[in-house]
């Protein structure tokens, strides 16, 4: 989808991959290791078999998926149901790495299996993604089992060279920019989801967001608000502000406009089609982790809404996320910070609106710096591969 080298251009780093993904956040936690996945398999040539336990929420977001089979193949990874922590494995089904997401925890019989396997397997942890400093001393630190003849090794992604780096696919860069240049395809793209002639030329806004956001306020500042708005919103997101707003079920295709804001309910596109919309749009307000992502990516200005945690861990990251973050004006902390419930003193979404509004072309400038920084990390997959090489 998004590379244009092929497996035979270079040397695979290993034959065989498994990736165990345990989806807590929906859509993000598969997105990421869906995404992953496919650039191992086209851009590395390697045999990538993804597990994953919610075949559903994979399927929203990958419409080739079928929820009944227990393996398929899909887009040249071979998908696999994981339905519980049982199960007997072979030593020949071991694969040369294997990655669990975020400390899923895989089957104890694949990890027995993976200790008699010669050579052993090289076992990681891909962890979430944070700009917390202390995640530069735990990168890639080993973890030997306690009872097994195996270490797992921490890989965290993040935002400078101390770190895995972000997801990035070869060609994204490219294709980015021939979309931008093509005002008839991005005009076509917008009408295919609804979008009139007539709201082309308004300010167009994503809205992807957990359920606590403050949707209803937000939409207050832009309903009274002097510029045309159009908001883009998946079906199922904000549901309780999207259907009082539209006065109707917030199922896809429905719309309405009052005063300034129109609102357009949208169904849940395949990958692909969400980095088109991300382009396409002049703001982007992103939710978890790989949305947020690629939000980066995007080179647009974006509101982070961060996955919830207890005692408010959450904050703390998004703050160190803010520290990092070349275009983090003023504007956009009060915002980010006031989306998240993090903020000292909570001014509303009408009185933080203008000003943000009022800095957004400065922000995509600034937005441009931040690509180049990331860029110069090196990308996840590529990252993740050449450490694996190192403890074979």
């Amino acid at each position: 989808m998004s590379s244009t080298s092929s497996p035979s251009s270079q040397t695979p780093h290993a034959a065989t991959l498994a990736l165990f993904c345990k989806v807590v956040d929906n859509y993000g936690d598969i997105g990421i290791c869906w995404r992953l996945s496919r650039q191992l398999q086209r851009e590395h040539g390697i045999a990538v078999t993804l597990w994953v336990d919610d075949l559903r929420s994979f399927k929203r977001i990958c419409p080739e998926v079928i929820l009944d089979r227990e393996v398929q193949q899909v887009q040249g990874v071979t998908v696999r149901h994981w339905r519980d922590q049982d199960g007997l494995f072979e030593v020949a089904e071991i694969a040369d790495i294997v990655i669990e997401f975020f400390g899923c925890n895989i089957p104890p019989a694949y990890i027995k299996a993976m200790s008699q396997r010669t050579p052993r397997p090289v076992w990681l942890n891909l962890e979430g993604l944070t700009a917390e400093t202390w995640i530069e001393g735990c990168h890639t630190l080993p973890s030997p089992h306690p009872q097994l003849p195996l270490t797992k090794y921490f890989f965290f992604p993040g935002f400078n060279a101390r770190t895995g780096g972000l997801p990035h696919e070869a060609g994204l860069e490219r294709q980015r920019q021939a979309f931008r240049e093509d005002d008839a395809a991005r005009c076509a793209f917008l009408a295919q989801l609804g979008v009139t002639a007539a709201e082309m030329g308004a300010l167009k806004v994503s809205l992807f967001c957990y359920p606590q956001a403050p949707v209803a306020d937000l939409f207050a500042a832009w309903q009274s608000g002097g510029k045309p708005v159009v908001c883009l919103v998946p079906e199922s997101v904000a549901k309780d502000a999207v259907e009082a707003f539209l006065g109707q079920a917030a199922i896809a295709g429905a719309a309405a406009t009052r005063g300034a804001l129109t609102v357009r309910v949208l169904p849940f596109v395949p990958q692909p089609d969400y980095d088109k919309l991300l382009w396409a749009c002049d703001l982007n307000f992103v939710r978890g982790e790989d949305s947020f992502v690629r939000a980066q990516w995007a080179g647009k200005p974006f509101i982070w809404h961060i996955y919830p945690q207890d005692e408010n861990l959450h904050h703390v990251k998004l703050k160190a996320f803010l520290h990092v973050y070349v275009a983090a004006t003023a504007s956009v902390k009060a915002m980010m910070l006031t989306w998240n419930g993090a903020a000292a003193e909570d001014a509303g979404m009408a009185a933080l609106w203008p000003a943000f509004a009022a800095d957004l072309s400065e922000i995509a400038r600034l937005s441009v710096d931040w690509q180049r920084k990331l860029l110069a990390n090196g990308d996840l997959a590529s990252n993740l591969l050449k450490f694996a090489e190192t403890v074979k």
